[in-house]
């Protein structure tokens, strides 16, 4: 048995800077340019391992296993899910099908800005709600790589607008795991959410198109960005306020891509922008491969369902797999739980990390026991889903079992590299939870009294940046933003809420997202520039989230927004 460590040399400024050591290392190697991501990746898990054994004091045995554990679970399931989306992507490409979809998004709009606002935005959301879990970048960006964008701006654009949805992402899945390590009612805590994001969805929509296009292009179409934006945002409030928590994504991103193909029916620019690249400097044309001129011919009925075809089967498995009554029944039957050994109940979190929960016995706080098992739920992982839509979606477009097969292996050497840094990644993120370096790096946000507001919602942004998931955020710091809260005389529903707001802007600099963006573009080994372009994007988003949670904690009328 061990006991995590949170000030383990003694001096709060030192153990967190020892803390922040593994994300520096990983982040630093990879914005350099001059190391390969998975090369960064191994190099910063053998950092991590040095950190959690001789500073954090966990036991040799125990740091291996968890970092085995997290090379596990980066493959199951976010590399599952990249390495089945490319190969639905090139299964599409490989019979001509992602030409007729060019064909079709094209019919809606020739505008790239357009383009960018139905698909990294709106359709985004949609998988976000459905999936999420790297789903959203992986498919939106290789739509946007094949629609012709430059890779820098298929990637990065599509991290961006991968934002204001994440806090509803997977069916509800953050918000039910802040509710699980709180104890705070989840309707609440996504009522609360839906009255601090959809200010951010109103957004984040301009940003995109501005990133894109620069101020004066985002300036020309800002009719159907206030269309994409309201319409995404209104459905966010009222049905995280007014229904549930689990639907929001889905049902507005829906609307919102309604709204903006019909609005398109009677407006449209003056001036198309036809430039697949960004605005301001883009290292990644030299790699863009020249793209023939757009057959502007319109598609038939047959020609559209056709190019439609495969995406509405993703959209009808993803739905079945993110039903809570599907995952039920196949995890009842079609799961392997493997508890770690000399890991799993292993380790104890301790106060204020953990809840308190009184020892009759002693009249203190007992610590609390640290879970390590790897769950194989084989059947609902979203990558097996995307994998079974791929297949069926094949066989519906007369691809044979052998094509499939063929594509397949195809795709598995395209994607190595990538799933191998993955899965690197994730064995950092792992290790750093289970060995308390996290909680430490909390405890420093913790302490900043007054500010708390502003930098408890920036906590938030860390834990996505450092895990790669709202959800693992959540469950990694909420219960430390609702002890903080409480000790301050702040609304633990509110910074409950805000570490899952904030956290959502965290997403695009994951180092797990960047690596599936960088594959799902073709634009692998490059993860430097991606970082460097959406990092400044992060953290002005990010801090914009956490002074809008400053105005709700402290001035009116803004705290009228807060749920009691």
């Amino acid at each position: 048995m061990w006991n995590q460590i949170y000030n383990p040399l003694g001096n709060a400024a030192l153990s967190t800077i020892a803390a922040a050591v593994p994300v520096v290392t990983l982040l630093v190697l990879i914005a350099s340019g001059k190391v390969k991501a998975h090369i960064a990746a191994i190099i910063a898990v053998i950092v991590t391992n040095l950190i959690t054994i001789f500073v954090f004091t966990m036991p040799v045995g125990m740091s291996i296993r968890a970092s085995l554990l997290g090379v596990v679970s980066g493959f199951f399931p976010i590399g599952w899910i990249v390495l089945n989306v490319i190969f639905l992507y090139q299964v599409t490409v490989s019979c001509g099908r992602f030409e007729l979809l060019k064909r079709a998004v094209g019919g809606v709009t020739e505008d790239r800005r357009l383009q960018l606002l139905l698909v990294a935005f709106s359709f985004g959301a949609f998988f976000e709600g459905a999936s999420g879990f790297g789903t959203p970048v992986a498919i939106t960006g290789s739509i946007l790589i094949g629609l012709g964008f430059s890779p820098l701006a298929a990637s990065g654009l599509s991290l961006i607008a991968n934002t204001a949805p994440v806090a509803f992402g997977a069916l509800g899945t953050p918000i039910q795991g802040l509710a699980s390590v709180t104890g705070l009612d989840p309707y609440i805590l996504g009522a609360m959410v839906g009255r601090q994001l959809p200010l951010f969805s109103l957004i984040v929509p301009f940003w995109v198109v501005w990133a894109f296009a620069g101020f004066k292009g985002m300036k020309d179409v800002w009719p159907a960005i206030l269309v994409t934006g309201l319409s995404f945002a209104i459905p966010q409030f009222v049905i995280s306020n007014y229904v549930n928590p689990w639907i929001v994504d889905i049902a507005a991103s829906l609307i919102s891509m309604g709204a903006l193909i019909l609005f398109l029916r009677v407006w449209q620019p003056k001036q198309p922008w036809l430039s697949p690249a960004l605005r301001s400097r883009d290292d990644s044309t030299s790699a863009m491969t020249a793209q023939k001129p757009l057959d502007k011919t319109p598609l038939t009925q047959s020609e559209l369902w056709s190019a439609l075809l495969p995406w509405i089967v993703v959209c009808i498995v993803m739905l079945i797999w993110g039903n809570g009554a599907f995952k039920t029944w196949a995890n009842g039957i079609f799961t392997w739980n493997y508890p770690v050994p000399d890991l799993h109940n292993m380790i104890q979190k301790m106060p204020p990390v953990a809840p308190c929960v009184i020892d009759a016995a002693t009249n203190a706080c007992k610590p609390v026991l640290e879970g390590a098992v790897f769950s194989f739920t084989y059947l609902t992982f979203t990558g097996t889903g995307m994998l079974i839509a791929a297949i069926i979606s094949g066989f519906l477009m007369g691809v044979g079992p052998g094509r499939l097969l063929s594509e397949y292996g195809r795709t598995i050497r395209l994607c190595s590299i990538s799933l191998i840094t993955i899965s690197a990644m994730l064995a950092i993120g792992t290790l750093t939870r289970l060995a308390g370096v996290d909680a430490t790096l909390g405890l420093a946000f913790a302490a900043t009294g007054v500010l708390y507001p502003f930098f408890g919602t920036l906590l938030g942004w860390l834990g996505v940046a450092l895990t790669g998931s709202d959800t693992s955020s959540n469950i990694l710091f909420g219960n430390l933003q609702k002890i903080t809260s409480q000790q301050i005389g702040l609304s633990p529903i509110l910074m409950a809420a805000a570490n899952s707001s904030g956290g959502v802007m965290g997403k695009m600099i994951d180092a797990q997202s960047i690596v599936v963006a960088s594959t799902a573009t073709n634009w692998y080994g490059h993860e430097s520039s991606i970082l460097r372009y959406v990092f400044l994007h992060s953290i002005v988003l990010a801090c914009l989230v956490g002074l809008f949670v400053t105005l709700q904690a402290y001035v009116y009328p803004f705290t009228e927004l807060v749920l009691k």
